[in-house]
């Protein structure tokens, strides 16, 4: 215990027995305390009290649930540290060690939110005078991996009763894995053909307008009765996880590799491109925020493309019979 320059008087637990060990954090806390208060500097910050305002500030955040998990993975490596401690080599070891554990991607999402902590605690908080330059991996580009209708054929006649339904039903309406297993009944208009999903759902934060179609309604129908509130439920339960043991035993059994439940909304958006619909129109329906997103899937509309290049053989050949008629 000590008392600071204002009469206030600080108890802090040393975290040791040793009396020599006792005495220097007493001196060191006493000394900071002193220079706070009569140099003006700044108290330093830990990064417990940094994560924990982090949370508290970004709890509305559709984020909140991974960053809580994120936090408590990281905080075996910097609990008690103060934020002035971790430095680029420090944040980069972790990096690296997530990378090996994971993936390039799964590192980058660890380093991105390290990096917006620390950003948060200098430009807003004021904590840190400066925020480590925190360099991310590079991450290779997925292929737009999606199924054939025969292929999809074949993994709906191997899935269990429940999970082919949401199948089936991700395949009709491009709706991602979430939107699909938290459906409620009061986001579906049966007789008008249409469901919704409301902002706060969605991942753009916009709210999305789904049209039925024939498909899509055939699978709704066959829920009505199985619960008041949820869509898509089994044994009376909501359905939560989808990437279970029955569902890559599926993909095994139809012998589709490299495969996600992500990549249904690809080959609802491929279909779609392969039978003409225009790029802009996918994106409406699917809710891309960017027309970056949905450019992946132009190369599967050649004939669609070839249609409109055709207007240039048009006024080229309109442009040749005059000169040929003029004598040019």
């Amino acid at each position: 215990m000590f008392t600071t320059p204002s009469g206030e008087r600080i108890r802090r637990s040393a975290a040791t027995e040793v009396k020599a060990r006792a005495q220097e954090l007493h001196d060191q806390l006493k000394a900071e305390s002193w220079r706070i208060a009569k140099l003006g500097e700044k108290p330093r910050r830990t990064w417990d009290e940094a994560a924990l305002k982090w949370l508290e500030e970004t709890q509305h955040k559709k984020s909140h649930h991974d960053d809580v998990a994120k936090i408590r993975w990281l905080q075996q490596f910097f609990r008690g540290k103060y934020l002035d401690e971790l430095k680029r080599d420090v944040i980069a070891s972790i990096g690296e060690l997530k990378r090996k554990e994971r993936t390039p991607a799964t590192a980058n999402r660890i380093l991105a939110l390290i990096r917006s902590i620390l950003r948060r605690a200098a430009y807003d908080w004021e904590w840190i005078e400066k925020p480590p330059m925190i360099k991310l991996y590079r991450e290779p580009k997925r292929r737009v991996r999606y199924l054939t209708p025969m292929q999809a054929s074949k993994l709906l006649n191997e899935l269990p009763e429940h999970l082919a339904d949401m199948t089936r039903f991700s395949l009709a309406t491009g709706l991602r894995k979430a939107n699909v297993t938290k459906l409620e009944w009061s986001q579906v208009d049966i007789a008008r053909k249409v469901a919704w999903i409301h902002p706060d759902q969605a991942k753009a934060g916009k709210p999305i307008h789904v049209t039925l179609n024939a498909t899509a309604i055939n699978v709704l129908t066959k829920q009505i009765g199985k619960h008041p509130k949820w869509v898509f439920t089994y044994k009376g339960k909501p359905i939560e996880q989808v990437n279970t043991k029955a569902w890559y035993k599926a993909l095994e059994r139809a012998g589709i590799e490299n495969f996600r439940w992500h990549d249904l909304r690809h080959t609802w958006a491929s279909w779609l491109t392969q039978q003409g619909v225009p790029l802009n129109v996918i994106q409406e329906m699917g809710a891309w925020e960017s027309s970056e997103m949905v450019r992946r899937y132009a190369h599967l509309a050649p004939e669609q493309f070839s249609q409109h290049a055709k207007v240039v053989d048009d006024l080229l050949g309109d442009t040749i019979l005059a000169q040929a008629e003029n004598g040019q």
